[in-house]
């Protein structure tokens, strides 16, 4: 059974869970390790869709 996880991120925090990751992936090549489970887990931080803000509309009752 595969569980899901949800991250709320700004756009600083992603920016540097992005960075993390590719040092991560850059030290473990630079090591001759396999990056594999990283190299996903960055592709999935990429490619992570965005959550739009719902804004009021102009009519609405307040």
């Amino acid at each position: 059974m595969k569980e899901e996880r949800v991250l709320t991120l700004d756009n600083y925090e992603y920016g540097v869970v992005v960075n993390a990751l590719n040092e991560l992936r850059n030290d473990l090549i630079k090591d001759d390790k396999p990056t594999d489970a990283v190299d996903e887990l960055l592709l999935k931080a990429i490619d992570a869709p965005t959550r739009k803000q719902k804004r009021r509309s102009y009519n609405e009752a307040r």
